[in-house]
């Protein structure tokens, strides 16, 4: 193992969406941090272009591959679920869409016992991270750290969807991260300038000659080494071989929704009799550990435009791809500045409750198999749907006392027949959207769904939108994983931040609320002190 010295006050387990944030505050204020980071440096050009996402996604170099457990409601299929697994975590290997969620999200976990989580609460911390390209204003700050631009790109075929929407009724939305997400419009990115905005770049690139500050990568931490009740360091393995790392003040978790419950069940945090048959000394019964698994679940409509202006053939054009690379160089803008939704929405099926919107649209005037794979030759347009809350639970559960296992992971999609009812109606608006005046003409050809019945088509050919939550559910009743400090129940000095501690999903995209979670987890830890 390299030579890892030095006395910490912390140790920040993963260097993702949220473990970066949590760094900077804590060096920012004084703390001496030991980061640890299972993946590699963010070197490649790739993971720093906008549009790399495409390539780095399913690239297990970047993002460590979890197959999730085949099941009757999806198709028994094997799908695929990739976790950021390098600095800057899954921020490093995302579509870049920052959008935060409903106001009512927030409330909502207030109700739940998250106590300090209100919308009210949080909106200061999402505004302290950001770095707003446009006026600061009640929603956006511009004095943070994290990149947040508006779309660069002007694609008339999205345009013709964006006004088609507005013929079938829904409002026009020029900031879905202000007053209301309800309604149609373009989307936020965590871009600055040209380049991805990661929490690497934005967060930890700034300190990370800090004399307060030790980063490792290719370390895989085995477990939380608790002494008499008290988290006081980690164990970790590199190149094979083993290593203890201790600190004076609160391990952090940012492992993830996937890999903070796996550690917590390898250090004896878990379902006590799951963690006694595989062997695991059990230091505090916490059935909740890896349960309330939550994701977003997306089925993709996509149409074959009449005229070759999809992305599909610009790509394929050497003219076209000058034009976007000069695009990109001198004005910041163009094709290779987009993310996984370039404009897209909220609408409310008829199974909305309290006036909010229930479905997500993402559009993309592309269409492909799945990221890494070539794009389409024919001219394809995308809109993909997903559930903004489904009521499907899933659950985790490691395999073994071997952290390299990959532990066994239930999504239960579409198990609960709001769910599915949901998309499919959803569905269903997409395709009525295409039917208005202002997109009819452009397409000629339905690609998917096509024939097939829309609930047939949901469940065997929808997929992850990478969205995974909630396994350390934080609350104020007994079975929470955490409580609304994010201090794991039954462990001193040991704390999770990161979206596993969600209540429930957000309403959208899930890395603005994480890296939220980081800024206000660590607030709050550093208040303790005073």
């Amino acid at each position: 193992m390299s030579n890892i010295t030095g006395n910490w006050d912390h140790i920040v387990v993963g260097a993702g969406s949220a473990g970066c944030v949590v760094a900077n505050r804590l060096l920012r204020a004084g703390r001496r941090v030991l980061m640890l980071e299972a993946g590699g440096a963010d070197r490649s050009l790739w993971l720093k272009l906008p549009v790399g996402y495409f390539r780095t996604i399913f690239d297990e170099r970047f993002a460590r591959q979890f197959q999730v457990q085949p099941q009757p409601e999806s198709g028994n299929r094997p799908i695929i679920w990739p976790r950021g697994r390098i600095l800057g975590g899954s921020s490093s290997i995302n579509g870049l869409i920052y959008i935060r969620g409903q106001h009512a999200d927030y409330d909502g976990w207030e109700r739940l016992g998250a106590k300090g989580w209100s919308y009210a609460d949080v909106l200061p911390f999402f505004r302290k991270s950001e770095a707003f390209a446009g006026q600061a204003n009640h929603y956006h700050g511009t004095q943070g750290e994290l990149g947040v631009s508006e779309l660069q790109n002007d694609d008339p075929s999205c345009q013709a969807w964006l006004d088609a929407a507005q013929e079938y009724g829904l409002p026009f939305n020029p900031d879905f991260n202000g007053e209301t997400d309800y309604g149609v419009g373009r989307y936020q990115l965590s871009i600055k300038g040209r380049w991805r905005s990661s929490t690497a770049a934005a967060f930890l690139r700034p300190v990370e000659h800090h004399s307060g500050l030790t980063i490792a990568t290719g370390v895989l931490v085995s477990r939380v080494l608790i002494e008499q009740g008290r988290a006081v360091g980690v164990v970790c393995r590199q190149d094979g071989q083993e290593q203890t790392f201790r600190c004076d003040g609160d391990v952090i978790l940012c492992a993830g929704s996937l890999q903070s419950p796996q550690l917590l069940q390898l250090s004896g945090v878990g379902p006590a009799d799951h963690l006694r048959a595989l062997g695991i000394p059990v230091v505090h019964d916490a059935p909740e550990v890896g349960e309330n698994l939550q994701d977003h679940y997306q089925a993709r409509t996509i149409v074959r435009l009449k005229d070759r202006i999809s992305l599909n053939n610009q790509v394929r054009s050497p003219i076209g791809l000058a034009r976007m690379g000069l695009q990109w160089l001198f004005d910041a803008r163009g094709p290779l500045t987009v993310g996984a939704g370039q404009v897209g929405g909220f609408a409310r099926t008829s199974n909305a409750q309290d006036g909010r919107a229930d479905i997500q649209f993402n559009v993309m005037p592309l269409s492909v198999d799945k990221p890494g794979t070539p794009l389409h030759e024919y001219p394809g347009f995308t809109v993909s749907v997903c559930q903004c809350r489904p009521m499907s639970r899933g659950s985790l559960r490691i395999q073994s006392a071997d952290p390299q296992q990959a532990p066994t992971i239930v999504s239960n999609y579409l198990k609960e027949s709001l769910d599915v009812r949901t998309l499919v109606e959803g569905l269903g608006m997409c395709r009525e959207i295409y039917q208005q005046k202002s997109f009819a003409h452009l397409w000629v050809e339905e690609k998917l769904p096509g024939p097939s019945d829309l609930e047939a088509f949901a469940r065997n050919f929808g997929s992850t939108v990478f969205h995974p939550t909630s396994t350390c559910r934080m609350g104020d009743d007994d079975l929470a994983v955490v409580d609304p400090e994010l201090r794991v129940h039954g462990v001193e000095g040991l704390r999770v931040m990161d979206a596993s501690v969600m209540p429930r999903v957000v309403s959208a995209n899930t890395n603005a609320a994480t890296i939220m979670i980081g800024e206000k987890g660590v607030a709050m830890l550093l208040q303790d002190a005073v």
